[in-house]
């Protein structure tokens, strides 16, 4: 047991409530390292060393030094309370495997769209799929070093309404991932308090019952 685990309680062995939040990407944005930095399980990965042959299918512009790959899914784990558990899934980056998102994506409360701010375009897919299912989402640009860019700018390129939630943030450390889910949270939050004036008020009118008139 890694020192991140050894100061914490134990795990219940199940809990009423698991919500399932999905993070999402470009390839090699850092996916799994917000997986592996926030869990407080050892996260189960699916990565492979990368090989000659996946060069001619993979795009590795700006991710030359990468050596390994995610090829099913990552997944971690966070206790909220009690009661309640997040399950945090990561998806594949690249293109051959995006097949498997849109089973990743069900059952999905919300999810992070995580942003390399040099790479912006490889982030397109990841926001139009969100948006094809009607999952809510926030983004989150990780910290490579890269060009500095306003939000606005981000925003422009992305095409994001204002009401998606953009925040910046480091995966590899535990405290700034747990700010991207707790930011993700809030959104939905939010949105339900929105969301169910409205549902009540499309809500049609049950029509009073009438008292059965006695036999004669």
């Amino acid at each position: 047991m890694d020192s991140a685990t050894s100061d914490r309680a134990a795990l219940q062995a199940t809990a009423d409530n698991g919500l399932k939040i999905v993070v999402v990407g470009g390839f090699g944005v850092g996916k799994t390292t917000m997986v592996r930095s926030v869990s407080e399980i050892r996260p189960l990965n699916t990565e492979e060393t990368m090989t000659r042959a996946g060069e001619a299918v993979d795009h590795l512009d700006g991710v030359q030094s990468k050596t390994s790959t995610t090829v099913a899914f990552d997944f971690g784990r966070i206790t909220l309370d009690a009661r309640s558990v997040l399950y945090l899934f990561g998806a594949p980056g690249q293109e051959r495997f995006w097949y498997l998102w849109d089973r990743l994506f069900s059952g999905t409360l919300g999810a992070v769209v995580l942003v390399d701010t040099r790479r912006l375009a490889d982030s397109w897919y990841a926001i139009d799929r969100l948006e094809h299912h009607g999952t809510p989402f926030i983004v989150a640009c990780n910290d490579f070093g890269g060009p500095l860019h306003t939000e606005q700018q981000i925003r422009e390129a992305l095409a994001l309404s204002d009401d998606v939630p953009l925040v910046e943030c480091d995966a590899r450390d535990r405290s700034s991932s747990k700010y991207v889910l707790i930011t993700l949270v809030e959104h939905l939050y939010a949105l339900s308090r929105r969301t169910a004036p409205a549902l009540a008020a499309a809500r049609p009118e049950t029509a009073p019952e009438k008292t059965p008139e006695p036999t004669p």
